[in-house]
């Protein structure tokens, strides 16, 4: 006999059938949360710990990327296997000695103790892009400040978080939490089901497309999304040619560009423009001829919007998709494109999340920023960009007039942007662009964006200035009589 929400599910609209599926996972979440609530830092860390084991053990890492990239289409088995053993293990550097629950700070001069408070039930949305690392991700943040956590992943990468879900309810089971901290929704996913979750929770995490960002803006619920890549970078005169080009293919191809933060295009200075091209070849790229360059354009980018069919491939597969045959192309591992322009009628200029790398050349400096912010005018803009450079003046120029929250200098930039064990940006998979790229916050997203904190405030000694003290100079500069 059917339960009496059983009965109501079957008979509700799908509207009403998918309120009614997420209110059941909601309030299981809520109960384990509460439980998990009164847990001490040292039994959270334990919790975290376990979440962390649960995608770094090697024999489970490989199962996930293996499935991931069966089941997604996108990039490769290696290199999966190497973001969610790096990205995990980074976060876990990141969190050791983080206090998370509790007196976080106290400023006694100023009255002030600050507590740090749960969430509550998180909804994370994650990409088929990075189906094992992102969800790892949010999973461990969130549990690492008391929360409890609904996973709505995409279609094409259900299957890698359900088996991800499923490690780390045998790990949770070890040391005796409740599973129901971590949830996923039952397949398949559908868009009443993602939004009802979004509505219901206490904070949205959206990593992914830009509709799915504005669907979790639109939800009601307080939410945390990113904006869209576009990543540029320069190679001035003063560069190390080599070594960028080393770091940018290094960069570029790896899980064929599946990252956000990889490069799509590098604007070279004209006076290093051809040994940077030619380093660049020798790492790997292939430099397409105008006809070549013509038909990958027909290819990649039909009716002008990329296509999902060249998203995340190899270089061979490109080149079958866009009928290139020269044995050079197929055997690269980065394809080079000659560009001049930035915009929609130019759309090399945009993202490309691809094995695929427009190359830009600029008389001077100048000319080289002003093509960057025509990149971003166009798409990208919040998001990140790179110099290679040994001029301080040109990093300051960037990080001062460029309208982005983060500048990788001399780095390869996916795997420095998200956080590296050699510079200091917090491990993450999803990176805040500030109002620029139409985000609420410019960091990379971490622990701190998922808790709250309860300030308790007693008094102190007064600290009112008099008005002479506020104003003096001011009055004293434009000779104001008072």
């Amino acid at each position: 006999m059917a339960s009496t929400t059983e009965s109501m599910t079957q008979s509700a609209s799908p509207h009403e059938a998918a309120q009614e599926t997420i209110r059941a996972l909601v309030r299981r979440a809520r109960a384990a949360q509460k439980r998990y609530g009164t847990y001490d830092q040292e039994a959270l860390d334990e919790v975290v710990a376990a979440a962390g084991w649960a995608i770094m053990e090697p024999a489970r890492n490989r199962a996930l990327a293996q499935i991931a990239v069966r089941d997604t289409g996108l990039g490769n088995v290696a290199d999966k296997v190497e973001k969610n053993h790096r990205k995990t293990l980074g976060l876990l550097r990141d969190l050791r000695g983080a206090i998370s629950t509790g007196v976080i700070a106290e400023y006694p001069e100023r009255g002030l103790v600050e507590i740090a408070r749960p969430v509550g039930v998180v909804a994370a949305v994650v990409p088929s892009t990075n189906p094992g690392a992102t969800p790892a991700n949010n999973v461990i943040n969130a549990l690492k400040c008391g929360n409890a956590i609904v996973l709505s992943p995409s279609p094409k990468g259900y299957s890698t978080c359900r088996m991800l879900v499923d490690y780390i309810h045998g790990e949770l089971d070890r040391v005796g939490a409740p599973a129901d901290l971590v949830q996923l929704l039952p397949s398949p996913v559908t868009k009443a089901l993602s939004q009802a979750l979004m509505a219901q929770a206490d904070l949205v995490v959206v990593t992914g497309s830009q509709a799915n960002v504005r669907a979790g803006y639109s939800s009601g619920t307080p939410a945390l999304g990113v904006g869209a890549g576009n990543v540029a970078v320069i190679v001035d005169d003063t560069a190390d040619c080599e070594a960028a080009a080393a770091k940018i293919m290094r960069s570029k191809v790896f899980d064929n560009a599946t990252s956000c933060s990889s490069e799509n295009s590098v604007i070279v200075h004209d006076k290093v423009y051809t040994r940077t091209l030619d380093a660049l070849i020798r790492e790997g790229g292939a430099l397409l001829t105008p006809a070549e360059r013509a038909a990958l354009q027909s290819a990649m980018f039909p009716d002008g919007k990329l296509s999902p069919a060249v998203t995340a491939q190899s270089v061979a597969r490109i080149c079958e998709i866009a009928g290139l045959t020269r044995p050079e192309l197929k055997n690269a591992r980065c394809l080079l494109v000659e560009e001049s322009g930035a915009g929609k009628d130019h759309p090399f200029s945009g993202e490309k999340l691809s094995p695929v790398l427009t190359v830009y050349r600029a008389a001077t400096f100048e000319h080289a920023f002003e093509t960057m912010r025509a990149i971003y005018d166009y798409m990208g803009d919040g998001h990140s960009c790179g110099i290679h450079t040994s001029d301080a003046l040109h990093v300051d120029r960037l990080g001062r007039e460029m309208t982005v929250c983060r500048v990788i200098v001399n780095q390869a930039h996916a795997i420095a942007n998200g956080g590296s064990f050699d510079n200091g940006l917090p491990f993450s998979l999803s990176m805040g662009c500030g109002t620029w790229g139409g985000n609420g916050f410019s960091e990379n997203l971490n622990y701190r964006h998922f808790m709250n904190i309860t300030r308790i405030v007693r008094p102190i000694p007064p600290r009112e200035p008099t008005v002479e003290e506020v104003f003096g100079e001011y009055w004293a500069k434009h000779k104001i009589k008072n």
